[in-house]
C-alpha cells in the first residue's frame, strides 16, 4: 500500500464527507476504538469495496455519521494495544486471509482525525 502524505488525507476526508451518506466501502465513526469490531469493519469494507469496484474502502474517526461534521475524536491508533500488543500488529496477525490496510492520523480544523484506508479484498 502506497504511504500518502497528510494533505492527501486531508483531502481524502474532505470530499468524502461532502457525501450524502455512508457508503457500502465508507463508514464514520467518534470514538469506537474496540479492537474485534475494526476487525470486523476492515474484513467487511474490503469485501465491500471489491463488490462495489472501488480500489479501496475507508472508516473515518472524529466525523458524524449523521452530519459529516468534523468533531475529532480521542481514537489514536498507534496508542492503542490488545493486551500487552499494539493495536495495529495485533490485527495484522489475526485477520485472516491477509489483508492490507493502513491508519493515518492528522488534524483538520485543530481536531484529530484518523483515517483507515483498507485494501479492495480483489487487489489482495
Amino acid at each position: 500500500m502506497l504511504t500518502r502524505d497528510n494533505e492527501y488525507i486531508k483531502s481524502l476526508v474532505l470530499e468524502f464527507i461532502k457525501l450524502p451518506n455512508e457508503t457500502e466501502w465508507l463508514e464514520f465513526k467518534q470514538d469506537n476504538k474496540d479492537p474485534n469490531l475494526i476487525g470486523q469493519y476492515i474484513s467487511a469494507l474490503s469485501n465491500s469495496a471489491a463488490l462495489n469496484n472501488k480500489p479501496n474502502a475507508y472508516v473515518i474517526w472524529g466525523i458524524d455519521d449523521k452530519t459529516h461534521e468534523i468533531i475529532g475524536t480521542t481514537f489514536k491508533p498507534s496508542m492503542e494495544k490488545r493486551g500487552n500488543e499494539n493495536l495495529e500488529n495485533w490485527l495484522l496477525r489475526l485477520l485472516e486471509p491477509k489483508i492490507d490496510y493502513r491508519f493515518y492520523e492528522i488534524s483538520i480544523e485543530d481536531k484529530n482525525v484518523i483515517l483507515l484506508e483498507i485494501v479492495s479484498a480483489d487487489k489482495r
